[in-house]
């Protein structure tokens, strides 16, 4: 099958969640793990998106919690693709709050990087990536440095699905 090249707004994700009661730790706040979840299922909607082919979380970096989340408070989460190697993609995943008025608040962002996976599970090349704004030419920047970041950390022994 051919793939083809995508533009971040190609695979780019959205999607939101109302906190029950089932999703609250015993502080009456977001479960964290919960949270970490659904990051994982975003990053992998874009991944999937973006690649054409299955993906696996090869490390999840940089998840900052910024706030806490309560009980029906309306959670988006949005995610997009902001680098492509060979056969590995950074995802970046942000969640906020989103108000009755519409307006969002940023309580958590993460960087994940999913692996494409071949017919036989094996880490294959991915489609490359079509940048066409400047905000996304800054994010494959910032996504450089962290490249730099984990290829140093898996010079000292740290390494991840898919190197």
């Amino acid at each position: 099958m051919e793939r083809r090249d995508k533009t971040v707004a190609e695979s780019a994700v959205e999607t939101f969640h109302i906190l029950m009661p089932s999703d609250m730790n015993d502080s009456g706040r977001l479960f964290g793990g919960t949270l970490m979840c659904w990051i994982d299922e975003v990053a992998g909607l874009v991944g999937r998106r973006h690649a054409q082919m299955n993906v696996t979380t090869g490390s999840v970096d940089n998840l900052k919690f910024l706030r806490g989340a309560y009980l029906r408070d309306m959670l988006v989460l949005t995610g997009k693709v902001t680098h492509v190697g060979n056969a590995s993609m950074e995802v970046k995943v942000e969640t906020f709050i989103e108000r009755s008025g519409g307006e969002r608040e940023l309580i958590n962002r993460a960087y994940l990087t999913m692996v494409g996976l071949d017919e036989n599970d094996k880490p294959c090349r991915l489609p490359r990536l079509i940048l066409e704004t400047e905000e996304d030419k800054r994010e494959w920047e910032r996504a450089e440095t962290r490249r730099q970041i984990r290829k140093k950390q898996s010079e000292e022994g740290f390494h991840f699905y898919g190197e």
